[in-house]
């Protein structure tokens, strides 16, 4: 995540929710694309904002002070949705893919995308923050999104390859593979199926836009480039998940899966 521009926070949400822009864009599970903010003559109220997505995640609050999703809400459902339709196409093109002779895979953003970060945004108020975002990150605790770990065990049933793609820290790696593990994650985990941002030491093939002096990539940039590199080593990406449409930009996927994330937009 956290990525290359944070753009949306609460602070800021009304100008992109614009009154109906809230419920048809940014939150929408493989909804229309939204990059700009639409403006009514009255921005949307903040309060009532904040409101309608705690409606939308079920939140509540559990005994031991962690915010939670609903496994029942609309979120859930929606996420759902979009799991179901990523099933019926992942064993078709991985039948697909082995028939051409290439070797099926597919890749997944962490953040909101295999990882809920729920918490964070409720206990921040909606309001990014470089430090006390890399301290959650390192307590590992974060709950699986709904449904992702078994679409994983789904996905390596029919001998596809797992890969996660992630805007987060080189320097995260442990905490980020102790997260995925512990939230029931069962693939490789190892730096041959975990991608993270590695700013200090780029790999080669993101040369374009990166080297040890200094990281030019954009979201699209950096993960077009990766899925790129994954596809060079043999492997087809028959199914690209994220929670932002810059997870998914840039091709290199027969499929995109457009996960619902109400909270942050990512350029």
């Amino acid at each position: 995540m956290r990525k290359s521009v944070r753009v949306v926070s609460i602070a800021a949400a009304c100008a992109i929710a614009g009154g109906a822009l809230y419920g048809t864009g940014v939150a929408t599970a493989d909804g229309d694309r939204v990059t700009e903010a639409k403006h009514s003559a009255e921005p949307h109220n903040i309060g009532l904002l904040v409101k309608e997505i705690d409606e939308y995640y079920g939140t509540t609050l559990d005994g031991d002070g962690v915010y939670q999703a609903s496994p029942k809400s609309p979120y859930a459902k929606d996420v759902a949705g979009v799991l179901a339709r990523a099933r019926q196409d992942i064993k078709r093109l991985a039948d697909r893919a082995e028939r051409h002779g290439d070797r099926p895979a597919i890749v997944l953003d962490v953040d909101d995308t295999a990882l809920l970060s729920l918490d964070y945004e409720k206990k921040t108020n909606y309001v990014y923050n470089d430090k006390t975002w890399k301290e959650y990150v390192d307590k590992a605790a974060r709950p699986a999104v709904f449904g992702m770990p078994e679409l994983v065990a789904y996905a390596k049933k029919q001998n596809v390859e797992v890969f996660f793609l992630t805007g987060l820290g080189e320097a995260q790696r442990p905490a980020a593979v102790k997260n995925l593990a512990k939230a029931g994650f069962d693939t490789s985990l190892d730096r041959a199926h975990m991608y993270l941002k590695n700013k200090a030491e780029p790999p080669a093939y993101l040369s374009d836009c990166a080297t040890p002096e200094a990281w030019k990539c954009t979201t699209v940039q950096y993960k077009e480039g990766t899925r790129k590199h994954i596809e060079s080593t043999g492997f087809s990406i028959i199914g690209s998940f994220g929670d932002q449409h810059s997870d998914l930009d840039g091709g290199y996927a027969d499929k995109t899966y457009k996960l619902p994330n109400p909270t942050y937009f990512v350029e």
